[in-house]
């Protein structure tokens, strides 16, 4: 362990990584390492985890000129010269972050500094790189010297693998990341995002500091377990642990009074502070117990989120834009929501829409209760939200993520289409928001849509055969296939529209159906789920508007 004991405060360290017998590690098959790397195998070995970091780094594909040890021994001096380490400024491309001293003696501290300074001055093409200080230090507790540090960050930096995303680099990739976060917690942590819509005035900007939470505010001894993992899996391990985060503050936060108001704040006490109520192996579990999309889904979502920020100029550091200012008071108008309530289901919304103000399109008592009017004024919109008001005061909709020209392509058969990022909710008489069954539960897929097949009539033919069997034969259940020049089996299927009818199915075993004269619905209710029904299983329609997405 003498080699790469340099920079280490041993005083604060746990004093088990110093006890431990070596051990040596001579797996390379990749579910071996992965299980390893999960139990920690080399999680109480200083030296250990110090040649296991090396092997695996040296491992990334990487470009053809990568700086290496010896470029940093010829510019350090040129770089730094005779400044005190210590006082040197960070590039602005850090964002401010906080620079963590993870157990780092003195000269550790500094050599931070000046490695992440050589490394500016070999990167120019990076523009935003908070995560650096923090896996700059957590590596030079593994290295022999700071060259040795400084070609393992250049390593990680210069991975040239385009399936093998690693760390953010530029606004654009670090907001888009930002945001499909925000997605995933939509997905997967719906009662941590409600607590968030109530408790923030901006719950993007919470979501914002996903990374911050696991580089920055993670004690040394559990972002040291992440990177472990992270080495040998990648970037969707950093996903899984800040989502386990999120719902272990919630558990804890939850029925317990404010500790201020400022619930950004909190999340990173509550991180700093972790090993009061969570053990780094308990997050782990809690973080691979999540079953999170494939790495090709959230790679495909990424990009989608990508595309919206370029669409709308937002390539460099900005204000993000809330809800508040999605929805404004003043310019806003229905029949049917109230600024609040949209404002809520707002924050349910795919991120890359969320910035987006809501435009009316369509509604019965301008339009009147005509079906193909309701097409000619919702063709060519994309994604579009549908609300609808009962004469019992009932209220309930549905994210339409898909243009309602897509079923022409039917013909005159009753077709689904659509992407799993579609879903229906209830207003009144309680906010209720319901998952898909063909994402949620797969197996019940089929007999959703036999139920809505015999709900539609004999006249009319739900292509449930085109829904594949095995829901991972679909690359992303969650993004139109056409974004990504994927073939049209890829899609998945949850609206249709004929000029008979509308059917918006399958949430949490709920469906929605729509008569042609759009003055009456009904419902059907799957019991397999313990929850209330949408609505009034047969219902009579006060007011339906339908509302796009003005940029």
């Amino acid at each position: 362990m003498d080699e790469y004991n340099r920079f280490v405060d041993w005083e604060k360290m746990d004093v088990n990584v110093q006890s431990q017998d070596p051990k040596e590690l001579s797996c390379t098959e990749f579910q071996e390492l992965k299980q390893l790397a999960r139990q920690g195998y080399w999680a109480k070995n200083h030296s250990l985890r110090a040649k296991v970091y090396h092997k695996l780094i040296n491992n990334i594909p990487c470009r053809t000129v990568t700086p290496d040890a010896n470029v940093y021994r010829d510019i350090v001096v040129k770089i730094i010269g005779k400044r005190s380490s210590s006082s040197l400024p960070l590039p602005e491309f850090v964002d401010n972050s906080l620079v963590p001293t993870y157990c780092l003696n003195a000269e550790g501290i500094g050599a931070v500094r000046k490695i992440i300074l050589c490394v500016a001055n070999q990167f120019p093409d990076i523009s935003f790189c908070p995560a650096l200080p923090s896996v700059t230090a957590l590596l030079l507790h593994y290295s022999r010297d700071e060259a040795e540090c400084f070609e393992k960050v250049c390593r990680i930096l210069a991975c040239n693998d385009p399936s093998k995303r690693l760390i953010d680099q530029t606004f654009l990739a670090f907001e888009s990341s930002c945001m499909t976060f925000g997605d995933l917690v939509n997905k997967y942590c719906q009662a941590a995002h409600k607590l968030m819509v109530a408790v923030s005035e901006d719950v993007l900007e919470v979501y914002s500091d996903w990374q911050r939470w696991l580089f920055g505010e993670l004690p040394m001894v559990y972002i040291a377990r992440v990177f472990d993992v992270f080495l040998v899996e990648g970037y969707k391990v950093l996903y899984r642990v800040a989502l386990a985060l999120l719902k272990f503050f919630h558990k804890v936060r939850a029925g317990q009074p404010k500790e201020s108001d400022n619930v950004q704040q909190d999340i990173r006490s509550f991180v700093r502070d972790i090993a009061k109520s969570v053990t780094p192996e308990r997050l782990l579990e809690k973080a691979f117990a999540i079953r999170l999309f494939s790495r090709k889904e959230i790679q495909l979502l990424q990009m989608a989120n990508e595309k919206a920020l370029q669409q709308k100029g937002i390539t460099v550091k900005q204000k993000r834009q809330n809800v508040h200012l999605a929805v404004h008071a003043e310019n806003f108008k229905s029949e049917i929501v109230s600024v609040k309530e949209m404002r809520d289901i707002w924050s349910w919304i795919p991120e890359r829409f969320a910035l987006c103000q809501p435009l009316l399109l369509f509604t019965t008592l301008e339009h009147g209760c005509s079906l193909n009017r309701f097409y000619s004024h919702s063709e060519g919109h994309e994604p579009t939200l549908l609300l609808i008001k009962t004469t019992a005061k009932e209220v309930c909709g549905a994210f339409l993520s898909t243009d309602w020209s897509e079923r022409r392509r039917g013909g005159n058969k009753l077709s689904f289409f659509g992407t799993g990022e579609c879903f229906v909710f209830r207003l009144q008489p309680e906010v209720e928001r319901y998952e898909w069954v063909i994402i949620k539960h797969p197996e019940l897929a089929m007999s959703v849509s036999e139920t809505e097949n015999h709900a539609s009539g004999s006249s009319s033919t739900l292509s449930s055969s085109s829904i594949p069997a095995d829901p991972s034969d679909r690359l992303s259940p969650f993004l139109s296939a056409r974004h990504f020049n994927l073939p049209s089996k890829t899609a998945s299927m949850f609206m249709a529209g004929s000029s008979e009818c509308i059917i918006i199915g399958g949430g949490d075993g709920q469906a929605l159906y729509l008569d042609a004269d759009l003055n009456h619905g009904r419902t059907s209710h799957c019991d397999t789920f313990n929850n209330q029904p949408l609505c009034s299983e047969s219902f009579q329609i006060s007011v339906l508007e339908v509302w796009g997405f003005r940029d």
